[in-house]
Parts: structure tokens; sequence; C-alpha cells
């Protein structure tokens, strides 16, 4: 029987996953601060998000908040989600996702609203954010999609690298030998006069 408090389209998204794969997407992404997320357009890009109701939600596209339009994240669009482990960084998870525009006003985009706002540091006007959401922003819902696309056993041997941009700055070099012994001057109390 199915559970009436998930809507339709939720438990169809839900259905191809293992309860395993579930479980690992849940977990990592209710612990990681951010989710790297791939569009149809645009390079990966590192989102704030929450996790709420079986799904990543995030919020953007305002002139405050995260640009999102650049990755092409519109409704019925897929997506690919990777999350890493919040505290040593490493790739637990990567998952196709179902992009879900809410519209503003809605029962669902409300509670996603209500717990993003939670979330959002250093909002310049936190008790009317969600006005300002429903104006200028979209709030949008990843919905797992289907089973890992890696995952604990199943990772890429490539070491995911990115080649850096080239850049006139170079690193500095070796510290003068006698530089110690000056600063040591400069303190007080800590030299020989």
């Amino acid at each position: 029987m199915a559970d009436p408090s998930v809507p339709a389209d939720s438990r169809a998204s839900r259905g191809n996953l293992s309860a395993s794969d579930r479980a690992l997407i849940e977990e990592s992404a209710k612990k990681s601060a951010l989710v790297w997320v791939r569009g149809p357009l645009g390079p990966r890009r590192a989102l704030w998000h929450v996790w709420h109701d079986g799904a990543v939600h995030l919020v953007g596209d305002g002139p405050v908040e995260q640009p999102l339009e650049p990755l092409g994240l519109a409704d019925g669009a897929t997506a690919t989600v990777s999350v890493r482990s919040k505290d040593k960084g490493g790739l637990l998870a990567v998952w196709p996702a179902r992009v879900v525009e809410l519209p503003p006003g809605g029962e669902r985009w409300r509670e996603a609203a209500a717990e993003l706002a939670g979330k959002r540091l250093n909002a310049p006007d936190a008790t009317t954010i969600a006005g300002r959401w429903a104006r200028e922003c979209r709030v949008l819902r990843l919905e797992p999609a289907g089973a890992l696309l890696e995952g604990p056993g199943s990772m890429a041997e490539d070491l995911r690298a990115a080649v850096p941009p080239p850049t006139p700055a170079t690193t500095r070099g070796p510290v003068p030998a006698g530089l110690p012994r000056l600063l040591r001057r400069g303190r007080p109390g800590g030299g020989k006069r």
C-alpha cells in the first residue's frame, strides 16, 4: 500500500531505488551542507541545499541567492547530484535526479521554503525571506530518479582532479635564512639588543 503522505510523483521516482541506495542518498544529503549539481548545461557547481520530503531542495536565481540558471535546471530536466563526506570530503554518492520547480505559494513550496529559510546563512532579510523568494527566486526539488551512478564499491577509477586554470600567480620562494631572527627582534622581549 502506498504511503499517502508522499506525493505520487515522488513515490514513482523512489520505486527504482534499492533501500540501501535510498538510505545512502538521504543520509549523505542530510549531513552535507553542499551538493554538487550538474545540469543539462554548464559545469558541476556546489550548491547549498536542504533535504526535505525525500529530495534535495535548492533556492536560487535571485539577485542575492545562488545562481541556478547557468546549469539549465528547469522543471522536468534531469541533473546529476554528487554528495561528499562532510568530515573527509571524499565522494559518497552520485545519483540522477529529476528537477521539479515548485510553484510559489503552494503547500509544497511553503514547506520547502520554511526548511530552506532555517538553513539560509547571513540572509539580509531573515524575517521576510519567503516573500522575496516568491517574488525573485526559484525553489527547485531534485528527486532521486534512479539507481546510484556511483557509490560504495562502484566508484570511477579516475581521480577527478580538475586542471587548474592558467594564472600568472606564482608560489613565493623559500623564506630567507635570516628572517626568523629578524622577526624575533621585532617582538617585545623577543631578541637581544
